[in-house]
């Protein structure tokens, strides 16, 4: 199907504000220039390389033998009465678009068509769609009456192909054509070579051999029609030919992907406040998730589209960190994402569901009478379950205070939460609420609420130097590819930068300290455990912000209290004492440093 809108009595592209009181408002409101009374002669003008000429005209001026592309000159000496305008392409491009988008409340397929200049429209695939709407007739009335409530002249046709259809809008006196299904070749045969879009030069050769119509093509063959043209128009023809006839077939281009399942809903009077519209998200929902679990499929992008009766649209989006085709938690994920953020305007006359993304649902075994199956669940500490709502990286106390209440919330001794991550995954009896579906359900909620990508959990990262051996990655029920390192013993808190720590007092050179300063508070060793040494990596730079990157010793400490350290010494003595200034190049002394890095306890 096909809506040229055509040049009319109020001026090409029907940039016209709609008369007071329409019940649907043109995307096209809000026209630059002051428009002529009804019947004058009018044309919007375009700034080429030959000067001014006419861009679109109105029915009026076509009547006094003007054309497109003629010299505005040249018009105004044959019509001075000619009212001009300067066109504006990209900005009537634009609204064209939004008049796309409101097109979808009939077809989840509508494409802009802006090839041919002077007749831009959009063409719409109704494949096994008509019926929704009463018919092939009642839905181009339906779409008539839309349109000329906003004061937008179109003409609209119906055919078997989308180039049938374009000739059919544009080469024929009527304002609404539908040709019946299987006798496109006839309902075509008697327009004008004209409507097979094809270039000047083609179409002066046609005329010039005697081809008029479309219908007088049918009895040439392919190959001779061919050769009547020089270089790549011969094969052009036959190509259009082709494609008006449906030999060959023509990809629409929609100007938003069709979604991959969708459910929509009319309503007898608008919607004008967010209580209707969740009164009725449930019944949608349902139908919706009938059809996915029809196909086995699980929506992973979920969008809740409101048609307004200005003509434009409101719409939320969610996603789905996995599969899911419950009512109740997209019900519930869409009310967290907020049906408040709705623009309802003067009210909705339709709402549309629809899943942008699906996947593979796959099926889930419950627990069995009696069974003592159980089900492994990635330990949160090791990815899944640990997942971040970036408010801002914590630091310092602020981190260990969290991480301290993260430890609380988690299965089991808080003290020996760590050690079980350290071992493995934890393993849950089946059929408890840590599992991977309330897991994917939880951070569905955070995501609705915080935002995409505000919800985060721990990535490991192929690397042996500890800042770098963990990131950030969007939380997901999936377990990480990438595997921790679960044969070194790791501090439960680890420091975003490492703090420098005063030494006073070490056994030997190389030695693990006898006290130590750290935040201004002097703590005495009492058993010390190390070192473990970490070289920098030989693929890396060897310099950092412009200081040489060098070896690490590590040790786990513990004072008098109790309390557990991870420190490190940076440099070898006696090997990596020296470096150079990059400002005189010269060798300087640098004697090992001592850093706070991480907390066992």
């Amino acid at each position: 199907m096909t809506v040229w809108l055509r040049p009319g009595r109020t001026g090409p592209g029907a940039r016209q504000p709609p008369p007071e009181g329409a019940a649907f408002a043109s995307p096209f409101e809000g026209a630059p220039f002051a428009l002529p009374p009804g019947g004058a002669p009018f044309a919007l003008t375009d700034r080429g390389p030959h000067g001014v000429t006419l861009h679109a005209l109105n029915d009026a001026a076509r009547a006094a033998g003007l054309f497109r592309g003629q010299s505005h000159a040249d018009a105004c000496a044959v019509l001075p009465a000619l009212i001009g305008a300067p066109a504006e392409p990209e900005r009537d491009l634009g609204m064209l678009k939004r008049l796309a988008l409101w097109a979808e409340r009939f077809s989840p397929s509508v494409a802009v068509d802006a090839r041919e200049p002077g007749y831009e429209g959009l063409l719409l695939d109704m494949t096994g769609g008509a019926h929704l709407f009463g018919g092939e007739a009642a839905l181009l009335a339906d779409i008539r009456a839309r349109l000329a409530a906003a004061n937008i002249p179109a003409r609209l046709a119906i055919a078997d192909t989308p180039a049938a259809a374009w000739a059919l809008a544009r080469f024929t006196a009527s304002e609404d054509v539908i040709a019946p299904a299987g006798q496109t070749r006839e309902a075509i045969a008697d327009l004008p070579v004209e409507g097979l879009r094809l270039e000047p030069g083609a179409l002066v050769l046609l005329k010039r051999f005697g081809l008029r119509r479309i219908g007088d093509l049918y009895g040439l063959p392919r190959a001779s029609l061919a050769r009547r043209f020089r270089g790549p128009e011969g094969i052009r023809v036959v190509e259009r030919l082709d494609q008006v006839l449906g030999v060959l077939g023509e990809a629409l281009t929609p100007e938003r992907p069709a979604p991959a399942y969708r459910v929509w809903s009319p309503f007898a009077e608008p919607l004008t406040d967010v209580a209707g519209v969740d009164f009725h998200l449930p019944r949608l929902m349902r139908a919706l998730c009938a059809q996915l679990a029809q196909a086995g499929q699980g929506a992973r992008r979920l969008s809740l589209i409101g048609y307004r009766v200005d003509g434009r649209t409101t719409s939320i989006e969610a996603g789905l960190s996995a599969p899911s085709a419950s009512a109740d938690h997209l019900i519930r994920l869409l009310r967290g994402k907020g049906l408040e953020h709705l623009d309802l305007g003067f009210g909705i006359d339709a709402m549309m569901l629809s899943v942008g993304k699906a996947e593979v649902l796959e099926a889930r075994q419950g627990v069995l009478a009696g069974a003592k199956s159980r089900l492994q669940i990635p330990s949160p500490l090791a990815g899944e379950g640990a997942a971040h709502a970036k408010h801002g990286r914590m630091r310092g106390r602020d981190a260990d205070a969290a991480h301290n209440e993260s430890l609380r919330a988690l299965p089991g001794d808080p003290s020996s939460s760590h050690a079980a991550a350290r071992r493995g995954p934890l393993l849950l009896p089946q059929g408890e609420k840590e599992n991977s579906s309330s897991l994917a359900a939880l951070i569905d909620r955070l995501r609705a609420k915080l935002g995409e990508g505000a919800v985060l959990r721990p990535q490991a990262v192929e690397s042996w130097i500890p800042e770098r051996s963990e990131t950030w990655a969007l939380a997901g029920p999936e377990a990480p590819e990438a595997a921790f390192d679960l044969g070194r013993e790791r501090p439960i808190l680890l420091l975003d930068r490492p703090e420098e720590v005063n030494i006073p007092v070490t056994e030997l050179p190389d030695g693990a300290p006898r006290q130590f300063t750290w935040r201004r508070v002097q703590r005495r060793v009492v058993k010390a455990e190390g070192p473990e040494r970490l070289s920098p990596e030989w693929w890396r730079p060897r310099t950092d912000a412009g200081k040489p990157v060098r070896t690490r010793d590590y040790y786990r400490l513990e004072d008098d209290q109790g309390r557990r350290y991870w420190l490190f010494r940076e440099g070898l003595h006696a090997r990596e004492d020296l470096d150079v200034d990059p400002e005189t190049q010269e060798e300087r002394e640098r004697h090992p440093t001592w850093w706070m890095h991480g907390v066992f306890a």
